[in-house]
C-alpha cells in the first residue's frame, strides 16, 4: 500500500488507525517515523515519504516517534492472509526463527536460498531478514525495559542481542532514548500491578473486535490442565524454544492484557507472536465484514457482531491433535480425551496463580504411547498414532511456515482424514483465511436455518463469493445455534 501516495496521505491526515502496521510515514524535516494514527499534527504533504516496514524506515535513517510508538501498532494483516514465501518469511521472522537460527535457518525452512530470501523481502519490505529481525529485537527490548525490572544487561540478551553494545546502540538509534532512559520514562506512567517474573503489556488490535465468539470458543474447548477461564481470562500454558510459560489474555477496550510468566525471557518474542496469532489480532476485520456483507444473508450476522475472528492455535501439531480427537464425538468428549492424553504424557508444571497443571504433550512424547490405553474406536487410534508419527519425524510439519496446499495433500494422504479434520486444521492451525467447512454439523445447521444451500458441494459454490474470507463466514455462521462458543463464560 505504501506505493499509493494519494491513499497513504488520506489515512494520515484522518488519522485512520484501520492502517497502522499496513504502512509507516517518514517526516522528512523531522527525521521520525510514524503509524497512520499519530495524534500531532500532520505533517506538510510534501515532507512525507511513506515506507512498507519499521525496519525500512530504521535502515533509511528514522527513529521512531515517541508519541504513536509505532513499533507497537498491530502486525500487517498481508502476512496473515497470504502463503507466499514472503508471508512465511515474515511470520517466521515474527516467530523469532532468525535470532534463533540466522538467515540461512529461515531459508532452510521456506526451502530457498538465502539471497533469494533477501531479494524477495527487499523488493516488498524495503529491508533484508537481519534489518526486520534487528527492528523486531527493539520492540522485544523495549516491552521488557518498559515493562519489567530486568537488569539492562538482562534484557540486552533476552531480546535477542549478541551483546549489550549492540543492543545499547540500536535502542539508541530505534528510539533517540538510550535504554537507561527509556526506563525512566516507563517509570513515570502507572503500570498495572504484577507478580515478580510477570510481564504484563498490552497487545494491540484492529477494531472492532468481538470477544464474545473468540474467547467463548477458546474457553468452551479448553483442555482441562493446560487451559482454563480464570477471573474473565483466558489462560494457558506455553512451549516455547527455551522454557515453557504460562499467559493470561483478557479482553479490554482497544487491547489485550496480557500476563505473561516464562522460565526463559529469550522467549518473550515468541510468546507475543502466538498470542496474537492464538487471537488473530493482526486481522483486518473492516476488510473481512465488508467483503461478507454483500451477502445478503450474512449481512445481518455481520451486523449483529462485527469484528469476529477466527480463534487460533498457539501449536499446530497441538491442534491436529486435538482435531483428531474431536472427531465426530462432543466437545466434551473432545475436551476429556484431550485431558487423559495431557495428564499420562505432558510435562507437569507449577502454576501459582490458578489450576495449569501440564505442558500439551509434544508429538515426541505421544510417539510411543500405546494406542490400546486410548478409548478411541480402533480406526481413529489409527488416525491419532500414524499423525503423531509424521509429526515427530519432521514428515509433516505444521508452522508458521506451512504452504497451505501441500499441508491439505499431506494431511488428505493419512488414514483418517477427510475434509472437516483437514479444513478444521487449515482453518484453526495453519491460520488458511479461506478454509472452509462445508460438512460441519453447526454449518449445516446454520444453512438450513438460513436458507443456504444443503449440500456441501452446493454450499462451497455459494460460498465462493465470500472468498478469500469463508474462515471469517465460518465464525459468523456459528452464531446461528445458541453454542458455548459464541459467548463469554460467566
Amino acid at each position: 500500500m505504501h506505493t499509493d501516495t494519494e491513499a497513504c496521505v488520506r489515512a494520515v491526515q484522518s488519522k485512520d488507525a484501520r492502517f497502522d502496521g499496513w504502512f509507516f510515514t517518514a517526516v522528512l524535516t523531522t527525521r521520525i517515523y510514524c503509524r497512520p494514527s499519530c495524534p500531532v499534527v500532520p505533517p506538510k504533504v510534501r515532507n512525507m515519504t511513506f515506507y512498507p516496514s519499521a525496519a525500512a524506515c530504521q535502515q533509511a535513517g528514522f527513529r521512531a516517534c515517541k508519541r504513536c510508538r509505532p513499533d507497537t501498532s498491530p502486525g500487517s494483516p498481508e502476512w496473515n492472509a497470504r502463503a507466499d514465501s514472503v508471508a512465511r518469511a515474515m511470520r517466521l521472522i515474527r516467530d523469532g526463527v532468525v535470532d534463533r537460527e540466522g538467515v540461512p535457518g529461515l531459508a532452510a525452512r521456506l526451502g530457498y536460498s538465502a539471497r533469494q530470501i533477501e531479494r524477495q523481502l527487499l523488493a516488498e519490505l524495503g529491508a533484508g531478514p537481519l534489518a526486520l529481525a534487528r527492528a523486531q529485537r527493539a520492540q522485544t527490548a523495549r516491552l521488557l525495559i518498559e515493562t519489567t525490572a530486568l537488569p539492562l544487561a538482562e534484557v540486552a540478551f533476552a531480546a535477542g542481542f549478541s551483546s549489550v553494545r549492540t543492543f545499547n546502540e540500536t535502542v539508541r538509534e530505534v528510539f533517540a532514548l538510550t535504554p537507561g532512559e527509556l526506563r525512566t520514562r516507563a517509570a513515570r506512567r502507572p503500570l498495572a500491578p504484577a507478580a515478580p517474573g510477570v510481564i504484563a503489556l498490552r497487545l494491540p488490535y484492529r477494531t472492532p473486535l468481538n470477544p464474545s465468539n473468540l474467547f467463548g470458543h477458546l474457553a468452551a474447548t479448553a483442555v482441562p490442565g493446560v487451559e482454563e477461564w480464570r477471573d474473565g481470562a483466558y489462560r494457558r500454558t506455553l512451549t516455547l524454544p527455551y522454557g515453557h510459560g504460562t499467559v493470561a489474555l483478557t479482553p479490554r477496550p482497544g487491547h489485550i492484557a496480557a500476563r505473561l510468566s516464562l522460565t526463559d525471557p529469550r522467549d518473550l518474542t515468541r510468546a507475543i507472536s502466538r498470542c496474537r496469532w492464538l487471537l488473530d489480532l493482526d486481522a483486518d476485520p473492516v476488510a473481512v465484514d465488508d467483503r461478507l456483507r454483500t451477502d445478503p444473508l450474512l449481512a445481518p450476522l455481520v451486523d449483529a457482531g462485527p469484528g469476529r475472528r477466527v480463534p487460533r492455535t498457539v501449536d499446530g501439531a497441538e491442534f491436529a491433535v486435538r482435531a483428531v480427537l474431536g472427531q465426530q464425538v462432543s466437545t466434551a468428549a473432545a475436551r476429556t480425551h484431550a485431558a487423559r492424553l495431557v495428564t499420562a504424557h505432558g510435562e507437569p508444571v507449577d502454576d501459582p496463580e490458578g489450576g495449569l497443571t501440564h505442558l500439551f504433550p509434544t508429538p515426541e512424547a505421544l510417539a510411543g504411547l500405546d494406542p490400546e490405553t486410548l478409548a478411541l474406536p480402533r480406526t481413529r487410534r489409527t488416525t491419532l498414532t500414524t499423525l503423531v508419527a509424521a509429526l515427530a519425524d519432521g514428515m509433516l510439519r505444521l508452522g508458521p511456515d506451512t504452504d497451505w496446499a501441500r499441508a491439505r495433500a499431506e494431511l488428505s494422504a493419512l488414514p483418517g482424514f477427510g475434509p472437516w479434520t483437514v479444513e478444521s486444521i487449515a482453518m484453526r492451525a495453519l491460520g488458511d483465511p479461506d478454509a472452509f467447512l462445508p460438512t460441519d454439523l453447526g454449518i449445516r445447521r446454520a444453512a438450513e436455518r438460513l436458507g443456504l444451500p444443503a449440500t456441501p458441494a452446493a454450499l462451497t459454490a455459494r460460498a465462493a463469493d465470500w472468498r478469500p474470507w469463508r474462515a471469517y463466514a465460518v465464525q459468523y455462521l456459528w452464531t446461528v445455534d445458541d453454542h458455548p462458543i459464541n459467548h463469554l463464560p460467566a
